[in-house]
């Protein structure tokens, strides 16, 4: 990749690890769930009278709407307000890679490699030891909550690999067309019936969180990574996402003071280590293979 390509790169995972605790701040003052439907009200409108449908089927669109934008997101928001840290919700979240692996497996009948394997029992390891775990950073229902909504984020994740190939900007305008009229109802019927007083006396740091989740960790940031993803390889692009709960957790110290137990910190590296060897495994492999050690 050229260096303004990498430096490209890190400001995505750099956006996306802060993206946790900047929605933290918006849910000090919105439920989650209305806040989840205005992040993708305000991307979808007035985007979609100037962005053209994607060239692909309305399933793909509808689905990924559903799972990513509606049961990902709520998950994930109210998760995180009840009580799951920032640094923690962006790291478990990445279970995703995990979970979009034994999917494609089913799914597409795809080869689940060694690495990928060893991988997986690393991760899964971790979260066993999350779920042994109860603090004030993450409760058992959050833990839940939270590997949920990597399972729905990673069969969102299968339908957008059948519309490979797409504009990634349009496809994500369309796409948060989708949730926020269910959202709406949802927060209307189990949440508030009075959301117009929530927004009015809304502060202007909550309007400045759901401006930096719509715009720019939706808009922006999945632009950027689309125009990575269609200039190289996915293997070159993706790995860079790891860095995203690194973000997320130094950010979170940094803005809530947030620190993880001994404890947490192991099944953190767990987690992390998996995920690098789902990830970058298969290359470690070959690298190594490559090395002249008698030399």
């Amino acid at each position: 990749m050229k260096p303004i390509d990498i430096l490209f790169a890190l400001i995505v995972a750099t956006i996306w690890g802060v993206n946790f605790s900047v929605i933290k701040l918006g849910l000090a003052e919105l439920p989650p769930v209305l806040f989840s439907a205005l992040r993708f009200a305000i991307v979808a409108i007035p985007a979609v009278f100037f962005v053209p449908f994607p060239k692909t089927a309305v399933r793909n669109v509808v689905a990924v709407g559903v799972f990513l934008g509606v049961i990902k997101f709520s998950l994930l928001f109210v998760a995180m307000q009840v009580g799951a840290s920032a640094g923690l919700s962006s790291l478990l979240l990445q279970a995703q890679v995990m979970f979009t692996i034994l999917l494609s497996f089913t799914w597409f009948k795809e080869k689940i490699t060694t690495y990928q394997l060893a991988g997986i029992s690393l991760s899964s390891l971790g979260f066993a030891l999350f779920f042994g775990l109860s603090s004030e950073n993450l409760s058992l229902i959050s833990l839940l909550l939270l590997l949920l909504a990597a399972l729905s984020w990673a069969v969102s994740n299968l339908f957008m690999k059948q519309a490979k190939g797409v504009n990634v900007l349009h496809f994500m305008v369309w796409v948060s067309l989708i949730p926020p009229l269910p959202l709406l109802a949802f927060s209307y019927l189990f949440e508030t019936n009075t959301p117009y007083q929530l927004l009015v006396s809304a502060q202007t740091s909550t309007w400045l969180a759901l401006a930096y989740v719509g715009f720019i960790s939706t808009l922006l940031a999945f632009a950027i990574w689309g125009h990575l993803l269609a200039k190289y390889s996915a293997a070159a692009v993706t790995p860079f996402a790891l860095l995203v709960p690194v973000v997320g957790m130094l950010t979170a110290n940094l803005v809530f003071d947030e620190s993880l137990t001994h404890l947490e910190w192991l099944a953190a590296g767990l987690v992390l280590l998996g995920l690098i060897c789902c990830v970058f495994g298969q290359n470690l492999h070959k690298f190594l293979g490559s090395v002249d050690l008698s030399s």
